[in-house]
C-alpha cells in the first residue's frame, strides 16, 4: 500500500506538470487502473487521491518539479497518455479523416470508443472530419437512421466537416469499377459462391478470370442492365493473387447485384459496391490522409491498398493505425440485436437509459467531453482490453466530474 501511495503521488505530480499545475483526478485514476487498482478499491483510495491532488494544487510549479523527481521512478511512461501522440506525415493543411457508420441501427458506445480519436486528431491538427453513411447494403438500411446518425455525431464529435451518403456516390463507384476493369485488374465472375469457394480453397483460378477486358466490360454492362444478369448470377471481383497465403485476399468481390429497394434510391440501382470498392474510392476522392480503425479491418486495409497500387496511387495510401478492441463483458453492442430487442418491446426505444446507445448516454446526462478525455488518455494502442460496463462507466463518471 505504501508503494501504491507513492504511485499516486507520482501520477498526480506528473499529470499536474502536464496541465499547468492543475492535476486531473480522472487522468490519475485512469493511470492507476493500468497499474492494477481495482474498482472496489476506489472508495478506500479516493480520499487519499483527493488529499494529494489538493496539496499539489496548492503548490507552485517549481515545487511540483522538485517533488516529482522523488516519485518519477514509480510512474510508467507507457501506461499514461498526456495528450494525443503525434501523427506522422501531417500536412500543413492538417489531416483528413473519416467515420463510416452503417445506417442499420442506433449508434452506441462502441462507435464512440472506435471513432472519437479520429475527431480529436482533426481538432488537434485542423483539417476535415467526414461522416460517410455507408448505405450500400439496401436490405440493412433503415430510413430513420440518417437523421439519427447526424444528430448523434453532431452531439458526440462536434466537428463533422461534411456528411455524405455512399448511395449518392454510386456513379463514382461505377467509374472506379470500370477503371479497374480497363486495367485488367477486375473481372466479372459468374461462378456460384460454392464453386468459387472451392477454387479459392484449392488456390486455382476460375475460367472467368481469363476474360478479356472487352468481355468484362460487356458483362459489367450486363450486370447493370435490368434485362441482363439476375441477382446472384454475377459479381465483380478484384484480380489479386489466387496463390495468396491468406484466403481472404484471393480475388475478393467488389460489387454484386442486389434488387432490394433502397430507402433513398428506391430501385434506381441494381449493382451495389461492396466495402473495399466504396471505401477505397471514397478515400481516394476525399483525399483521406490518416485512418484509425479497429484491428478487425486489417485485411480490408490490405485489399484497399491493392486497389490504390493498381491505380498507381500507392504513395497516397493513408497512414493507418489499427486500434485494439475494448471488449465489454456485459454489454450487447450488436445493432441487429439492439433493433430486435427494441422491436420486441424489451426497451422503450433507442433512448432507453438501460441501453448503451449514444442517444441514451445523452439522455442520462453524459457530456461528450468525458468520452474525449477517455479517448485521449487511451491514445493510440493496439492492446485489447476486457472490461465490465460498471468499471467502464466508473472511469467515464470520473472524467465527467473533472
Amino acid at each position: 500500500m505504501e508503494d501504491f501511495k507513492e504511485k499516486i503521488w507520482g501520477y498526480v505530480l506528473k499529470n499536474s506538470l502536464s496541465h499547468d499545475g492543475i492535476p486531473s483526478a480522472g487522468s490519475v485514476i485512469s493511470a492507476l487502473f493500468n497499474e492494477g487498482m481495482k474498482k472496489q478499491e476506489i472508495p478506500e483510495l479516493m480520499p487519499q487521491i483527493n488529499k494529494i491532488i489538493n496539496e499539489v494544487k496548492s503548490k507552485d510549479i517549481e515545487w511540483q518539479k522538485i517533488e516529482f523527481k522523488k516519485f518519477e521512478s514509480k510512474v510508467s511512461e507507457r501506461e499514461i497518455h498526456e495528450g494525443l501522440s503525434e501523427l506522422p506525415n501531417v500536412l500543413k493543411t492538417g489531416v483528413v479523416m473519416r467515420f463510416r457508420p452503417a445506417p442499420s441501427g442506433p449508434l452506441h458506445i462502441g462507435h464512440i470508443i472506435s471513432n472519437m480519436i479520429n475527431s480529436l486528431y482533426v481538432k488537434k491538427y485542423g483539417g476535415k472530419f467526414y461522416i460517410i453513411i455507408d448505405d450500400t447494403n439496401p436490405e440493412e438500411t433503415l430510413s430513420e437512421a440518417y437523421k439519427n446518425i447526424k444528430e448523434n455525431c453532431d452531439w458526440i464529435f462536434g466537428n463533422v466537416y461534411e456528411y455524405l451518403n455512399a448511395s449518392d456516390r454510386m456513379k463514382i463507384y461505377y467509374e472506379y469499377a470500370e477503371k479497374l476493369i480497363n486495367k485488367n485488374s477486375a473481372y466479372v465472375c459468374v461462378c456460384s459462391q460454392e464453386e468459387f469457394k472451392k477454387f479459392a480453397e484449392q488456390k486455382k483460378e476460375c475460367s472467368c478470370r481469363k476474360n478479356s477486358i472487352k468481355d468484362n466490360l460487356e458483362k459489367w454492362e450486363k450486370m447493370l442492365n435490368k434485362n441482363g444478369f439476375s441477382e446472384g448470377e454475377a459479381v465483380l471481383r478484384f484480380k489479386s493473387n489466387m496463390q495468396n497465403p491468406n484466403p481472404a485476399m484471393r480475388d475478393f468481390p467488389l460489387a454484386r447485384i442486389n434488387l432490394h429497394e433502397h430507402p433513398l434510391q428506391k430501385n434506381k440501382y441494381r449493382v451495389w459496391p461492396l466495402m473495399n470498392l466504396s471505401v477505397a474510392t471514397d478515400d481516394i476522392e476525399l483525399k483521406i490522409t490518416h485512418i484509425v480503425r479497429g484491428k478487425d479491418h486489417a485485411d480490408n486495409a490490405k485489399r484497399q491498398e491493392m486497389i490504390y497500387k493498381v491505380l498507381g496511387l500507392e504513395k497516397k495510401f493513408p497512414w493507418t493505425f489499427f486500434m485494439g478492441k475494448i471488449k465489454f463483458t456485459d454489454i450487447v453492442l450488436s445493432k441487429r440485436k439492439l433493433n430486435v430487442a427494441i422491436k420486441e418491446g424489451k426497451y422503450s426505444g433507442a433512448e432507453d437509459v438501460r441501453l448503451p446507445t449514444i442517444v441514451s448516454l445523452k439522455k442520462r446526462g453524459y457530456k461528450p467531453e468525458a468520452f474525449s478525455k477517455f479517448a485521449e488518455q487511451r491514445g493510440l494502442t493496439d492492446v485489447d482490453k476486457v472490461i465490465s460496463q460498471e468499471d467502464f462507466f466508473e472511469v467515464i463518471d470520473t472524467f465527467s466530474k473533472n
